[in-house]
């Protein structure tokens, strides 16, 4: 009868080797770090448009709003539209917004708020040139070529467009 050898086998723990994970780390973590410094957020401060409600404000409140579509930009003034400005080729004309916002800035000039109402499908970016041109305006000085910020409407609503 044959005899089965059993050889006892020695049960060694396999040891881990996490070098290469170490080195992947090594090189990970000064890289996020180093990146993190240049990184920059913007945070834009916004409030939903406030419905009709509450009670009667002394002198009636002029109400200006943005409307933001794909075919261009409309400039409302209370209840009427009272600048069109239909998009280019290569986009929208936010110098001309930011143009005639500051005529009404002018007409107005206790007022700080505006509201943005923007169509479905329009660009992130668009908008927030949009909203840029809204707050502030450029303009250049008299005498020299240095350009002067002037604030428009810094406080902003957004919406959706009718």
């Amino acid at each position: 009868m044959a005899r089965a050898h059993h050889y006892k086998r020695s049960k060694e723990t396999p040891q881990l080797d996490i070098t290469t994970f170490l080195n992947l780390m090594v090189v990970l973590i000064p890289f996020l770090l180093v990146t993190a410094v240049f990184s920059r957020i913007t945070i834009q401060e916004l409030d939903v448009p406030e419905t009709a409600g509450g009670s009667a404000p002394d002198q009636p409140k002029v109400i200006v709003e943005i409307v933001v579509r794909e075919k261009g930009l409309e400039i409302i003034e209370g209840n009427k539209v009272v600048k069109s400005l239909a998009k280019r080729q290569d986009g929208y004309d936010f110098g001309a917004l930011s143009q005639f916002l500051a005529v009404l800035k002018d007409k107005y000039p206790t007022k700080e708020d505006a509201t943005v109402l923007i169509e479905p499908d329009i660009a992130y970016e668009d908008v927030i040139h949009v909203m840029d041109a809204v707050k502030v305006a450029e303009v250049k000085a008299e005498a020299g070529d240095e350009v002067q910020k002037r604030p428009l409407f810094p406080e902003l609503s957004i919406g959706d467009a009718p």
